[in-house]
């Protein structure tokens, strides 16, 4: 069996996460990296769309569940992006997803936090 990863990274979002009241209700910025572990060998060689995961469905479909509900962890956040997606396309035989939350209100100065899930799927 071949694995290929098809890798979507810095996937920005302007969303509702956070556990104080001022994140759920100004929001800021998230980003999201995930990475797809497939074979799409069949796709590659036959130069074809339909035969692999498409990253801009992807792309819209994390999207939509970035927004569609508030959490209050970003590691929650990133598992249920792992577990929606595994769910929705086939194929996947392993994902890793990121999720980076910036302007992070803690006693410091920092980039960004950052929660990764790995998960197989079988």
């Amino acid at each position: 069996m071949t694995t290929n990863i098809i890798k979507i990274k810095n996937a920005a979002f302007y969303a509702y996460h956070g556990a104080m009241y001022e994140e759920q209700n100004i929001g800021g910025r998230f980003e999201a990296d995930v990475e797809i572990y497939t074979d799409f060998s069949k796709a590659a060689a036959n130069d074809d769309l339909t035969l692999t995961i498409n990253y801009d469905t992807v792309y819209r479909f994390i999207n939509k569940l970035v927004n569609e509900k508030k959490y209050y962890l970003i590691e929650t956040l990133a598992s249920v992006i792992a577990d929606q997606i595994l769910e929705k396309f086939e194929g996947i035989n392993k994902i890793i997803v990121r999720v980076r939350k910036h302007s992070v209100p803690v006693g410091g100065v920092i980039d960004c936090v950052e929660a990764e899930v790995i998960k197989d799927n079988g």
